[in-house]
């Protein structure tokens, strides 16, 4: 109990792991590493659930990477099965192919693509990259400088496919139209003129071949100089905490959250709810599946939630799962409460970050790192290059 350590890092996600496993590995330095869940991996979480089925208790997590140092670092820690994630995307329309709650839907890929185009506008006949340039160029707007997400959708796919793709899924997803948010919010997502249906076109993509948690079990278990405290909220204990680091606190959650609790306004953020479904198919000697992919996305206005996944659909399911006659999809929906997942990109959440960050870089033995405390959406990959470089 009156053990002191060099680092006090709050939060086991993907910045704390990294940060108590290089501190142990290359400067022999002691961590205490805490969380206020009771589990490590932060949102990366996954696990085999009592049907047999791997899941994530936080949404679907795809890993791919352009960084090679990324690559080799999470190498060392799991075997990777190969898997490059195509995403659906579910358009009402009343010749579509596949019914879903009454309704019948069209299944595009996205982010749309030159078949994307084909299927929800057939009289278009596109059959080169050429004339989807052609197309699109005849309907994008010309706008150099976008002010706001609409106009930078506008740019890049023209008025019919943001109505029909980007337009109300943003709404759902952020509780804000696109015309609300910056410019960058919808940047994120391509519009491409061939018929790469891949989700990412990063050169290395993967999934862990036993799950996300056993990459944080392998860095952070097992080491001599780290000692793991779940359930452990550090605001309840924060004097104490602190007082136990020799050199610093290594801080991985909101930026805002060290804030509040010194009675300074909050930031925003969107969260998501998870409605888990348990299905089987009439023929119970067959494997059976809800819909024809991993993450089906449902843009349009007509449903409240966002996505569906199911994931019977990864490779890296127990051999078991995958020849199961039932399966379990996740309806996802999008909130303003709960587990910070997105910041909210706005002209005034953005100046009371810029406030906190500043406020952050005087603050006497404390490092911030991480997505949380750099109010930005990462992907994982950047997560682990941001917890490498800080380092």
């Amino acid at each position: 109990r009156d053990r002191e350590f060099d680092l006090v890092v709050v939060g086991a996600g993907i910045s704390g792991c990294v940060f108590a496993s290089r501190a142990s590995r290359e400067l022999g330095m002691k961590t205490l590493l805490v969380d206020k869940r009771d589990h490590v991996g932060g949102n990366c979480y996954d696990f085999v659930n009592a049907k047999g089925f791997r899941v994530s208790q936080y949404g679907v997590h795809l890993f791919h990477t352009k960084h090679a140092r990324v690559w080799e670092y999470v190498n060392r820690f799991s075997e990777w099965t190969p898997y490059e994630h195509r995403v659906k995307a579910a358009i009402e329309r009343e010749d579509g192919e596949y019914e879903h709650g009454g309704r019948r839907y069209r299944i595009v890929g996205v982010p749309p693509n030159r078949d994307t185009i084909n299927a929800l506008f057939p009289e278009a006949d596109l059959k080169t990259d050429e004339d989807a340039r052609r197309w699109l160029d005849a309907r994008r707007s010309v706008n150099e400088n976008p002010k706001n997400g609409e106009e930078s959708a506008l740019t890049r796919a023209g008025a019919e496919l943001y109505e029909a793709i980007f337009k109300h899924y943003t709404k759902k997803q952020w509780d804000k139209y696109p015309e609300e948010l910056d410019a960058s919010v919808l940047a994120r997502i391509p519009v491409r003129e061939d018929v790469d249906d891949r989700y990412f076109s990063d050169p290395h993509q993967a999934l862990p071949k036993h799950g996300y948690t056993r990459i944080f079990e392998n860095m952070i278990m097992g080491d001599p100089n780290i000692t793991v405290r779940l359930n452990t909220d550090f605001f309840e204990h924060k004097d104490m905490l602190r007082s136990k680091a020799r050199k610093f606190v290594v801080f991985t959650g909101p930026i805002d959250a060290w804030y509040a609790s010194q009675g300074l306004p909050k930031l925003e953020y969107r969260s998501l709810r998870f409605f888990e479904e348990y299905h089987e198919g009439e023929d119970k000697t067959k494997p059976f599946f809800y819909q024809p992919c991993l993450q089906l996305n449902y843009p349009g206005p007509e449903v409240e939630h966002t996505r569906v996944v199911e994931y019977k659909h990864k490779p890296n399911q127990p051999r078991e799962a995958r020849e199961h006659a039932g399966t379990v999809v996740f309806k996802e929906y999008s909130c303003d409460h709960g587990e910070p997942y997105y910041p909210v990109p706005n002209p005034a959440n953005r100046e009371l970050y810029e406030k906190y960050r500043d406020m952050a870089a005087k603050e006497p033995g404390v490092v911030f790192v991480g997505r949380l405390a750099s109010y930005k959406y990462f992907n994982m990959d950047q997560a682990f290059l941001n917890a490498l470089e800080t380092f």
